[in-house]
């Protein structure tokens, strides 16, 4: 009788999972934070955070592309020399990294009051260090809008012929929409083709109806 108990132990003991195999998800690359059997702390990195802060840069990317091109188009729509188109790029480009960088300061600032307000609700200020820094944020969404503004103004930068150079622009703005919406669907497990044509399409249409009106406008002589 006492054999059969044995047996029958050491048999639930064999089929009982180990910390491991109970938990499978340890064995990948989580936020999570553990400690082994010897008392060692286990520091995960944190790819999540990693996805959203290259999601933020490309779409910070694309806006600057995006914005300052369609400036330069409409300004082109009544001043043909290159000068003027170029100016008025680089006059965007600074205002528009600046706005972004206080935007996302703010923004990035509130939602650190309230996670830390939490943190402080819980008793759990050992992970401060964790919360979203607001100054790398605005310096980041700046730095990305600024990069993406630079495409059309080196597209137009070294082109003299007025229709070759909206042409260029028009030209190098779409491919790089392109490679901006590809880029935006593998962060957002969105449909690659179809995410990065609608961002075409969207692209074409804001150059095409800020050059339409700034033509029509500048062709009242006002």
């Amino acid at each position: 009788m006492e054999t059969t108990i044995s047996h029958a132990v050491d048999q639930n003991e064999q089929h009982q999972p180990t910390h491991n195999q109970a938990n499978p998800l340890n064995s990948f690359n989580f936020d999570v934070e553990g400690q082994t059997e010897d008392g060692q702390v286990i520091e995960v990195f944190d790819y999540a955070k990693r996805a959203q802060w290259l999601r933020a840069a490309v779409l910070g990317a694309n806006d600057g592309l995006l914005s300052t091109a369609s400036l330069m188009m409409g300004v082109g729509a009544v001043k043909k020399d290159v000068r003027t188109m170029i100016l008025t790029g680089i006059a965007g480009l600074i205002a528009g990294a600046c706005s972004m960088a206080i935007g996302e300061f703010v923004s990035v600032y509130s939602q650190y009051d309230i996670e830390l307000a939490q943190m402080k609700r819980e008793g759990k200020m050992t992970k401060k260090e964790k919360l979203p820094n607001p100054f790398k944020a605005a310096i980041a969404s700046a730095i990305a809008f600024a990069i993406g503004a630079m495409v059309p103004l080196l597209g137009a930068a070294f082109i003299k012929d007025y229709k070759v150079r909206l042409g260029v622009v028009v030209g190098v703005v779409s491919l790089a929409l392109l490679v901006f919406g590809g880029l935006g669907a593998i962060f957002g497990k969105a449909p690659m083709v179809k995410s990065s044509l609608r961002v075409l399409v969207g692209g074409w249409l804001a150059m095409g109806v800020t050059f339409g009106l700034t033509k029509c406008v500048g062709s009242t002589g006002i």
